[in-house]
């Protein structure tokens, strides 16, 4: 039986290409991704549909991320979007939607019945679904795994039958052959995301600035998770670090940065790996954060002056104080970071709200077994 699984961002092409790889002998699927390359997809399966590329890349903490992309287009690519689901509806058994509810909206506006719908990103902490929502949920999907009791029980009362059988994001977390122990110097370690995006470089720089003013003796190691599509040459130009190439032998290995008594290991494929031997997580990247936070490490991000204050706020009902928020300044996420690394109570404290938070794996399971 070939399934059509539908998702609209890297975050859930990852997710929903995770889903993939682990399909039972019996089962084989194509890939819709509705945004951006399927990157996540590349040997996974076959990329079927036709995808748009949006100013935003789908990313809407920041504000005007809409208008941007009405202006970019982006309502001139739900028609092909739409002529293709239709054109595709008998030809799959079951469609699985990974993401937010722009995949549902496209199913349903195909005639396509939705046989799992997996909302990868909203939680009961900060997000209830409005009655439209709730329509559209139990008109469009049979079955719904959300990543929390909260959510499911809210649409299990509305007659929709959700589930809650883990946080999807917990089970997809990549690891490589990578070990980070044989770079390790200090009692101390801090991985570093500058994110996946465009903006990537530029966080990175900001992080940057502010280890400098660490004094030496006091920075810990340094890791950085490199996301695809992330040039290290343009990580070292952005920090005015140089460059060595890997000279191991790992395949996760992309070498480290070095500069101004900075050493900056750098691992791509590899964020688990990187965020289980670090004490802290300084992170401006999106899904990546949120699995740093469910791994129990503290996690310090900065405000983006473009950052969209009502997603601020739900960001931070949901994370409590597992995150600490700064100003885009390298002074005072300095003094944020200084104060996270000195004290090992508060930053078990801060682990421990995060994991209670984000909630553990077993979600893919339970999705392959309703599949099956």
């Amino acid at each position: 039986m070939r399934l059509l699984f539908v998702s609209n961002g890297h975050g859930e092409d990852s997710m929903a290409a995770a889903i993939i790889a682990q399909l039972p002998p019996g089962l084989a699927a194509d890939a819709y991704p509705t945004l951006g390359s399927g990157a996540a997809y590349q040997s996974i399966c076959p990329i079927v549909g036709p995808r748009a590329f949006l100013p935003s890349e789908g990313w809407r903490n920041t504000a005007g991320s809409v208008l941007r992309d009405l202006q970019g287009g982006v309502l001139s690519t739900f028609g092909p979007a739409v002529r293709f689901m239709r054109n595709i509806r008998h030809a799959y058994p079951k469609t699985v939607v990974v993401g937010d509810l722009v995949g549902l909206v496209l199913c349903w506006h195909s005639g396509v019945k939705v046989a799992v719908y997996v909302d990868a990103f909203r939680n009961g902490y900060a997000h209830s679904y409005s009655p439209p929502e709730r329509w559209l949920i139990k008109a469009a999907a049979q079955t719904v795994f959300c990543r929390d009791d909260l959510l499911a029980r809210e649409l299990r009362s509305g007659g929709i039958d959700a589930r809650a059988a883990g946080n999807i994001m917990m089970d997809t977390i990549p690891y490589a052959a990578y070990d980070p122990a044989p770079r390790r110097t200090g009692a101390l370690a801090l991985a570093i995301l500058p994110g996946s995006r465009a903006t990537a470089v530029d966080h990175f720089a900001t992080q940057i600035a502010a280890l400098r003013l660490l004094p030496k003796e006091k920075l810990p190691d340094l890791f950085v998770a490199v996301a695809p599509g992330v040039d290290p040459v343009a990580l070292a130009e952005a920090g005015g670090l140089n460059w060595a190439n890997r000279a191991g032998g790992e395949v996760a290995d992309l070498g480290r940065l070095e500069g101004d008594g900075l050493i900056i290991h750098l691992a791509a494929g590899a964020l688990g790996n990187l965020i289980e031997a670090s004490d802290a997580v300084l992170s401006q990247a999106g899904t990546a954060t949120w699995q740093a936070i469910g791994l129990g490490r503290p996690v310090i991000s900065f405000i983006m002056p473009a950052d969209r204050l009502k997603r601020l706020r739900d960001e931070a009902a949901f994370t409590g104080e597992s995150r600490v928020l700064c100003p885009r300044d390298p002074i005072a996420i300095a003094a944020a970071l200084t104060l996270l690394l000195a004290d090992p109570e508060e930053r078990a404290r801060r682990g421990r709200v995060g994991r209670a938070r984000m909630g553990g794996p077993g979600a893919i399971q339970a999705i392959l077994k309703e599949l099956a």
